[in-house]
């Protein structure tokens, strides 16, 4: 029986996007070869600001079509200091996400191993959340526009769009999620208060699929008050549900309260497999630190951990996370945004130390 090869398009974008790409895509080799029942073929693709710098689109035409067929996406970040943000993102990371699906992003959070939690008395048991985000419609649906520019009477819109199919089926994937949890609960996040129309029928929608899951405990909570219960009680919350907007800004939270931005990953998954997932850490290009070498490479190590169980690797993925766990409970290899001194290269070597070690 021939072995399995993965194909992965490796999509490094600005920053220290290439930095840790680099540094992912050692280290998905490394296990996959530790493991020996597959292999994976990394397929690069220079997209980003350069690309646009040249070129005057941050990815090709045909581009998605160069991708479409890979079996999953490693992505680094999107961001550059000379182009318009919504040029950058509209340009690359969601012209990839919504015209693909992908529309479940799903972050874990816990406190690693060696990392202090900014919370007091907070250690991996009080703080283990899933925060899933509806990622394809909602407030970045891209619907609105500009009119009469430059003028006294200049207006803007950017219109919050909900669709039934869109809320139920997000609102399935995350009670699906919470069932598989050992908790089995969820949290419904809204902002029904103030969001008369769509926020209301988000409950509702919530409420009518909660039905079809009487084994999960769930509960609904306003976005403010959220922050609120993130920071002071993190110990009631287990998996989460958010729109696009609300779960983009509690999920940076949650990656703060762990720690980190740059441990934090992150999946843009199409659960029906029609199209490839994609797999990101969610600490952006970081200009500021590029090329310094001292980039936190665990959250796209992370973020490999969830791609390899995307693809059915759960021997491969539990290894990968036992060795990140030994990695991060050694502060000597912990990155200036840890408040050590190990570089980029230190904690890559770590980790395939020990993903070689007879122990992981």
């Amino acid at each position: 029986m021939a072995m399995k090869t993965y194909a992965i398009a490796a999509i490094p974008g600005d920053g220290i996007g290439p930095e840790v790409v680099d540094a992912g895509v050692e280290v998905l080799e490394a296990v996959a070869k530790r493991d020996g029942g597959f292999a994976v073929r990394v397929d690069r693709f220079d997209w980003g600001g350069d690309y646009y710098k040249k070129h005057g689109r941050m990815m090709p035409e045909n581009g998605r079509d160069l991708i479409r067929k890979h079996d999953a996406i490693l992505f680094g970040s999107a961001g550059h200091p000379d182009i318009p943000d919504h040029i950058t993102l509209w340009g690359l990371r969601l012209a990839i996400c919504q015209p693909f699906d992908q529309y479940a992003n799903v972050r874990p959070t816990r406190v690693l191993p060696g990392i202090t939690s900014p919370l007091r008395a907070v250690n991996g048991h009080e703080l283990d959340w899933v925060i899933v985000r509806e990622n394809s419609e909602g407030e970045y649906a891209g619907v609105g526009g500009r009119v009469h520019r430059g003028s006294p009477l200049e207006a803007a819109t950017d219109v919050a769009m909900f669709t039934r199919a869109g809320v139920e089926r997000i609102m399935r994937f995350a009670f699906r999620l919470a069932r598989s949890r050992p908790r089995k609960f969820l949290t419904v996040v809204t902002k029904s208060n103030a969001q008369r129309h769509a926020m209301v029928m988000w409950d509702e929608i919530a409420a009518q699929i909660a039905a079809e899951f009487p084994d999960v405990k769930w509960d609904k909570m306003l976005v403010d008050a959220m922050t609120m219960r993130m920071v002071m009680r993190p110990q009631t919350l287990d998996t989460i549900v958010a729109t696009n907007l609300h779960a983009d800004i509690l999920s940076d939270l949650a990656a703060a309260l762990a720690g980190s931005l740059g441990i934090a990953p992150t999946a843009n998954l199409n659960p029906e497999r029609a199209f490839p997932s994609m797999f990101e850490p969610i600490h952006g290009s970081a200009f500021d630190i590029m090329g310094k070498g001292i980039a936190n490479p665990i959250g796209t190590f992370w973020s490999s951990v969830m791609m390899l169980e995307h693809l059915g690797e759960p021997k491969a993925a539990a290894r990968l996370m036992r060795g990140i766990e030994m990695v991060t409970a050694d502060r000597r290899f912990h990155t200036p945004d840890l408040g050590g001194v190990a570089r980029t290269a230190d904690v890559t070597t770590a980790v395939l130390d020990a993903i070689h070690g007879a122990n992981v």
